[in-house]
């Protein structure tokens, strides 16, 4: 099972920090920070530019972090709320499958880092180089990512974006 949760770790873990990449540095064709900005101010975020910092950093250090298998549960909150941002920001609406921009990556991607928060890292991570494994891995951290990522995602989905752009009509 190590084998298998090392290449899961790697392949997810290097997808999302090359996502969080094309955010922060405008790298692999990425709209960089001002870009990603323009995309979380259409969004309806209150402070476009610190969000996109946040999404960019939380892809790259989430990323990074799941591949290394490095304080895996922080890594997996981290790629999970994200996700959750971008599943409700901009692919819901498309419904599930990817090919017409629907929730589909979101929702892997976001199953692949509780899987593996709960799961644990494995023996060929950081984690287990440093004796966390056992304290950093195991069922119970799926239902503390997913209830962290939730709290998270619900804030930054709420409080962090303006409402009357939401609905259409101004807040009163």
């Amino acid at each position: 099972m190590t084998l298998g949760l090392l290449i899961i770790r790697v392949l997810a873990g290097l997808t999302m920090a090359a996502h969080g990449s094309q955010k922060l540095f405008g790298w692999f064709g990425g709209p960089g920070r001002r870009g990603t900005a323009g995309m979380m101010e259409k969004a309806g975020y209150r402070e476009p530019a610190v969000m996109a910092s946040l999404a960019g950093l939380a892809e790259f250090g989430g990323g990074l972090g799941l591949a290394l298998g490095f304080l895996t549960p922080l890594a997996a909150i981290a790629l999970v709320v994200v996700m959750l941002n971008a599943a409700f920001t901009v692919h819901l609406k498309n419904g599930f499958w990817n090919t017409a921009g629907g929730y589909e990556y979101p929702a892997v991607m976001a199953a692949i880092a509780v899987g593996i928060a709960a799961a644990g890292p494995g023996d060929a991570s950081v984690d287990n180089a440093l004796g966390f494994m056992s304290a950093l891995s195991g069922d119970a951290w799926a239902p503390i990512v997913i209830v962290v990522a939730l709290v998270a995602a619900t804030l930054t989905l709420t409080v962090g974006r303006r409402h009357e752009q939401l609905s259409g009509h101004p807040v009163r």
